[in-house]
């Protein structure tokens, strides 16, 4: 099959257009002209210069392909230096595009690569409440200003189900953090990194999901061959809480685990200052969510589990030592 693979170039979009190629299927790599072609080294791919914000590059790089794995759009340490209207525009305006391209070309199918991040922030449970697992069926429910990225993903996933109820067999998933070998850009995996070099002193209260590059790719893979049309899939592994989380990682790298959990009062001031603590502690949290410190972003993937036939997740650990071993050997760690 012919396909093409926006954000090629990317964590995700690199390690998708390897599997595609080891499953027998021609891949296009739509990359932007500026774009490294390191994560694409070697791969008998056919590279295709364009832009998912330029309809007239996108539609012929579409020209002629049977499918679409669209996962191009800001994110990671990028998005960081971005405005949040660069990010939506991204993400929103991207999607557009993509998918009205899509249906103009006659494509048979698409899967859109979206995130845990479209469903919002998880209900804080009651007293006495077991930590609720978040579900497909969970609505953005955030201050768009607050969290541009999430509410980019919100928006993308409403152009990519009106291109349905248009006749596109369009497919979403959504994983969570996403971590494991092959991170060039440093998309998920910097606080692996961060540890490593320099440890992680303090930690946050809450917690989030983590899930294995690997256990991603045959999400989509399974979403391109079996995913109903219309339907989101939760692609996840671990929930763990951000202190557990650093502790794990302390552990591989060898250093100590967080000796204190920053106060909920202080995360949730709102200060101006609040957004540099992600980058000085290598948290895996945008600075804006601390405010949202306390809260545990769960979730349940049974469903892509029963209906793509997806095999238990890897744990955490595994994943981690993978990232850390690849860190090692590309170069981001001393010998």
């Amino acid at each position: 099959m012919q396909i093409l693979v926006t954000g090629a170039t990317g964590f995700i979009g690199s390690r998708i257009s390897q599997a595609l190629l080891a499953a027998g299927h021609h891949v296009r790599a739509l990359h932007r002209s500026t774009s490294s072609l390191r994560a694409l080294a070697d791969l008998p791919i056919e590279p295709y210069p364009g832009d998912i914000l330029s309809p007239s590059s996108l539609e012929e790089a579409i020209a002629g392909v049977e499918a679409v794995i669209h996962c191009a759009g800001e994110l990671g340490q990028r998005a960081s230096r971005l405005s949040a209207e660069a990010v939506i525009a991204s993400h929103v305006l991207g999607t557009r595009n993509v998918v009205e391209a899509a249906l103009r070309t006659g494509v048979a199918r698409l899967v859109y690569t979206s995130s845990v991040a479209a469903f919002g922030v998880p209900e804080i449970p009651t007293a006495g409440q077991t930590t609720p697992l978040m579900t497909e069926s969970h609505e953005w429910n955030y201050n768009a200003r607050l969290w541009p990225y999430g509410y980019a993903k919100h928006m993308a996933e409403l152009e990519v189900m009106e291109a349905v109820g248009k006749g596109l067999e369009a497919v979403i998933v959504n994983p969570s953090i996403v971590i494991g070998a092959g991170d060039f850009n440093l998309a998920s995996n910097a606080f692996i990194l961060q540890a490593a070099l320099h440890g992680i002193p303090v930690a946050a209260p809450g917690g989030v999901n983590v899930v294995y590059i690997g256990d991603v790719i045959q999400g989509h893979l399974a979403a391109l061959e079996r995913g109903t049309p219309g339907e989101r899939y939760i692609l996840a592994g671990d929930n763990l809480s951000i202190p557990r989380l650093l502790s794990l990682t302390a552990g591989l790298v060898g250093r100590r685990p967080p000796r204190l959990t920053i106060p909920l009062a202080i995360l949730r001031a709102g200060t101006p200052a609040l957004e540099l603590v992600p980058r000085l502690l290598g948290l895996p949290i945008a600075g804006s969510l601390l405010r949202l410190a306390g809260r545990f972003f769960f979730y349940d993937s049974s469903k892509a589990h029963i209906e793509l036939g997806l095999g238990p997740p890897k744990a955490y650990h595994l994943a981690a030592a993978e990232a850390l071993n690849w860190f090692a050997e590309n170069g981001y760690l001393p010998k």
